[in-house]
C-alpha cells in the first residue's frame, strides 16, 4: 500500500518503467512478427467482434462520467486518459481462467480494469503484484482486476512467473494469438505493453492507459471509486 512507506511501486521505478514502456512499444512489432514459443496448442478466444449499435450509442452519451474518471485520475495514475469518445468495449474476446473462450459482456455487472501484460515486458511484470493487492482489497461482485496474460506458445511461462512472484488474487486470463492487443491497437488505445482499460459496468470505456501505474495506493482506489459512482 501506499501509506506507511509501504508503496509497492515507488515512484523512481515507475519513472523508470514509464521509459521502458517506449522501448516495448518499439519492440512489439518486432515481436508480433516472430514465431510463437512453446508446441502446446491452447484453445483460441473467439474472433474480435464489432461492438452492436446500440452499445456504442450508450456508451457514447457517457462522455460526462467518462470526464469525472479523468479527472480523478492523479497522483500514481495520472497517466489514465479520459476515453473521447467512451466506446464499447464489451466484445473483447480471449480466454476465461477455465480456458474457454469469453468475452468483457461475460464480467457484465462489474467495474473492470482490463491489463494487458506478458512476461517478456518489465514494466508488465514490475506492476503485477501491485495490480493482485488491488483485486484482494477491491475484488468481489462490484469489481475486478481483469489481468490478460498475452504471451504466445504454451501457459507454461507466464504460470510459472505468477507462481514465482506469489501472485494469489488475480484470475488467469489469457490470449496467446494477440488479437487482443491489435485490436485495441486499431481502436488507438494500445501503443505498446502494458496496457489498461478501466470499463464500467455496462462494458463501456471510460479512461485507458499505456504504460505501468502504482495499482494498489489511495490513487487507484479513488479511480476506480470515481468509475463505479
Amino acid at each position: 500500500m501506499a501509506d506507511g512507506g509501504k508503496n509497492l511501486f515507488p515512484a523512481w521505478r515507475l519513472v523508470l518503467m514509464a521509459a521502458l514502456a517506449g522501448v516495448v512499444a518499439g519492440a512489439v512489432a518486432v515481436y508480433v512478427s516472430g514465431p510463437p514459443s512453446g508446441n502446446a496448442p491452447l484453445p483460441q478466444p473467439a474472433a474480435q467482434a464489432e461492438p452492436d449499435e446500440a452499445d456504442v450509442a450508450a456508451c457514447a452519451a457517457k462522455s460526462d462520467k467518462a470526464k469525472a474518471v479523468g479527472e480523478a485520475a492523479t497522483g500514481e495514475v495520472a497517466a489514465m486518459l479520459s476515453a473521447d469518445p467512451p466506446q464499447s468495449v464489451k466484445n473483447l474476446a480471449f480466454n476465461a481462467p477455465d480456458g474457454t473462450p469469453m468475452t468483457l459482456a461475460d464480467r457484465s455487472g462489474k467495474t473492470l480494469l482490463v491489463n494487458l501484460w506478458a512476461t517478456w515486458c518489465a514494466p508488465c511484470r514490475a506492476e503485477m503484484p501491485a495490480l493482485d493487492a488491488l483485486q484482494k482489497e477491491l475484488g468481489g461482485e462490484k469489481f475486478e482486476v481483469v489481468a490478460v496474460n498475452v504471451d504466445t506458445g504454451d501457459d507454461a511461462k507466464p504460470k510459472k512467473f505468477l507462481e514465482e512472484i506469489g501472485i494469489e488474487n488475480l484470475a488467469y486470463y489469457r490470449d496467446n494469438t494477440l488479437d487482443l492487443f491489435n485490436d485495441m491497437k486499431k481502436r488507438g488505445l494500445a501503443l505498446g505493453l502494458p496496457v489498461t482499460l478501466l470499463v464500467d459496468a455496462e462494458g463501456c470505456l471510460l479512461a485507458h492507459m499505456n504504460g505501468p501505474a502504482e495499482w494498489a495506493g489511495d490513487d487507484a482506489r479513488r479511480l476506480v471509486g470515481a468509475a463505479q459512482n
